[in-house]
């Protein structure tokens, strides 16, 4: 018997030398903090708010609507167009496109109303207030009627849909809150009980992230501003160039929060600048601009800016305790020197229509 060895190969070469990776630099670590005590002068505080109180009128309710208050239905928003969902008023129902079709438009009114009553338009612990069911069934046929857009073969009952009875509901409360006998009914701004106030004091945090601003120490109480985007950088260069800024700061790490609801979502939305401008008040009463920056505005840029207009700004004015406040979104790159400038002369020629009016009476 003879036995026989088999030699496998293999291609590898022993004798060639390891090749060595250079060491890569450490990136670059920047403290991103407040300048103390040399720009404590270019402090801005703000509230912490936790929700809204709003306190209703007795006499008849009425809505105001307007662009901000359109709804469109299409395919990207309503999703599947076939499923099983808890309907919005508790029943499970199997919603597709030929179902929706045949459903009467008085139901989707029904059922939107009772929506409205039983889960939006009361606070948490209280029973619903059903003695304003005809009330509220006479505006939402006026938002249906009005501002609800169906395209792509949606239809309106699929505002069956639980997120899209709730971006309903949002539309038609802010509308209500637009109208005139809530001009004298103040939404009030509930702030968070253990820590009410936030402060540019308080920012002190390190970052690699090498889009950053420099600030001027005249303009800003932080050092750096963390950029997002170039549209940010060009935001900065405006601000502290213009004339009627006294002092501005990115909401990086600065704690300002505006909560809001999506559809069926509790969210928070953190806006991009708080500015201090000098509108004719004086330097003892700025004020307090709050920028966002949008390249493009999706569903939920409206409701973020619905929830600023119609609760975050009013209530937080109506505090007394944290100056004025106001709102402002920029979208063109190029028009924002020219959009905040009419942003300023807006806010001056609303205080000095307010001015004329108190002096008439």
């Amino acid at each position: 018997m003879s036995s026989m060895l088999t030699y496998w190969a293999y291609p590898f070469d022993f004798t060639a030398k390891p090749v060595v990776a250079p060491p890569q630099p450490p990136r670059e670590t920047v403290q991103v903090k407040a300048v103390r005590p040399d720009r404590d002068v270019l402090e801005i505080r703000f509230p912490r708010v936790e929700g809204y109180r709003i306190e209703l009128p007795e006499e008849r309710l009425t809505a105001e609507f307007n662009d901000d208050s359109v709804l469109e239905l299409t395919p990207d928003l309503v999703g599947a167009t076939e499923t099983q969902n808890s309907g919005i008023i508790g029943e499970r129902v199997n919603l597709n496109l030929v179902h929706t079709d045949d459903v009467r438009p008085s139901q989707v009114l029904y059922e939107l109303t009772s929506h409205l009553i039983l889960n939006r338009w009361r606070d948490p612990g209280e029973d619903p207030k059903l003695n304003l069911f005809g009330q509220m069934k006479r505006i939402a046929k006026q938002w249906l009627d009005g501002y609800l857009v169906c395209k792509g073969g949606t239809y309106p009952a699929q505002l069956k849909y639980k997120m899209l009875a709730n971006m309903a509901c949002d539309r038609i409360i802010t509308g209500i809150l637009h109208s005139p006998q809530m001009s004298n009914r103040p939404i009030k701004a509930v702030l968070d009980p253990y820590n009410p106030t936030g402060s540019t004091m308080h920012v002190n945090f390190n970052t690699s992230k090498s889009d950053r601003w420099p600030t001027d120490s005249r303009r800003c109480h932080i050092n750096w501003v963390v950029l997002d985007s170039d549209w940010e950088a060009e935001f900065c260069r405006v601000a502290e160039n213009h004339p009627r800024v006294k002092a501005y700061v990115k909401n990086h790490n600065l704690g300002l929060e505006v909560p809001y609801r999506y559809g069926s979502e509790s969210r928070k939305y953190l806006p991009d600048f708080i500015v201090l401008v000098d509108d004719g008040h004086g330097e003892d009463d700025l004020l307090h601009l709050i920028v966002e920056i949008k390249g493009y505005r999706r569903e939920d840029a409206k409701a973020k800016k619905s929830t600023m207009d119609t609760y975050w700004i009013p209530g937080v004015n109506n505090l007394g305790s944290y100056g004025r406040w106001a709102f402002a979104e920029f979208t063109e790159v190029y028009q924002i020197e020219a959009d905040f400038e009419a942003k300023v002369a807006s806010e001056f020629d609303a205080m000095m229509d307010a001015v004329t009016r108190m002096e008439q009476n």
